[in-house]
């Protein structure tokens, strides 16, 4: 049987690491990068509700709204929005160039912003 404190604790502090680099690359300009890790964050947090729900390890998965589904969330309509939006970062940093360019600064940031909502509301929760 597994600790699942310490599987909490884990995911929840991989989030925000995962957090501060993403938004730290994008800021410099490296955005897709930074996208990814901004989707690690949130996969990372959602990790950690999956483990609460149901006390055992996450499925090794990246897509986020399966994510918040195993784990039982209770979202909005626009923080589902934000996790699909989300899952592209995911697939573009581990296969670049099988998806379009990545999004402008301007646009990347907007990204992060609805991100962080999401993110701050599923550390809450935890």
């Amino acid at each position: 049987m597994i600790d699942i404190k310490k599987q909490v604790a884990y995911w929840r502090e991989g989030a925000a690491e995962d957090w501060a680099v993403g938004s730290d690359l994008v800021n410099r300009g490296s955005i897709r990068h930074g996208l990814f890790f901004a989707h690690l964050a949130l996969e990372k947090a959602l990790k950690a509700h999956v483990c609460v729900k149901t006390l055992n390890a996450p499925p090794r998965i990246h897509n986020l709204v399966r994510l918040a589904e195993t784990a039982g969330l209770a979202l909005a309509a626009d923080q589902l929005d934000t996790l699909a939006d989300m899952n592209e970062f995911a697939i573009e940093g581990r296969y670049p160039g099988t998806l379009p360019s990545p999004p402008g600064a301007e646009e990347a940031r907007a990204y992060l912003a609805r991100s962080e909502e999401v993110l701050k509301w599923l550390i809450r929760g935890l």
